[in-house]
């Protein structure tokens, strides 16, 4: 059963930066893609950024040109770099794992606080 850990979460001032990290337990080539989902009290949890195995990327549309994800095979471990945060950002970031075969892992989840 692979896990998913992830940390980097925090408060962080309008404008500032955090870098998510979600640590597989085991090989991150198991799954076809892999992402980071946030979620507001009272709002849908929403897809944030997805990787895929071989590099392809997409961003919702609020994200694009702020948030960056990434991944470091060798330390299986997927990356969300955020930057110019506003109070808009503000949720539990959950990383996401998706098998080839359709099922989901998910990690517990980190907060992020933008605010002054």
């Amino acid at each position: 059963q692979v896990q998913l850990v992830e940390s980097g979460g925090g408060l962080v001032q309008p404008g500032g930066s955090l870098r998510l990290s979600c640590a597989a337990s085991g090989s991150i080539f198991s799954f076809a893609a892999m992402g980071w989902y946030r979620q507001s009290p009272g709002i849908q949890r929403e897809l944030v950024a997805v990787i895929t195995g071989g590099g392809n990327t997409n961003y919702t549309d609020s994200v694009k040109g702020r948030f960056t994800i990434s991944r470091d095979n060798a330390k299986n471990t997927v990356y969300l770099q955020m930057n110019s945060l506003s109070p808009e950002d503000t949720a539990v970031y959950y990383c996401n794992g998706k098998r080839f075969t359709g099922r989901d892992y998910w990690g517990q989840g980190t907060q992020v606080t933008v605010s002054s």
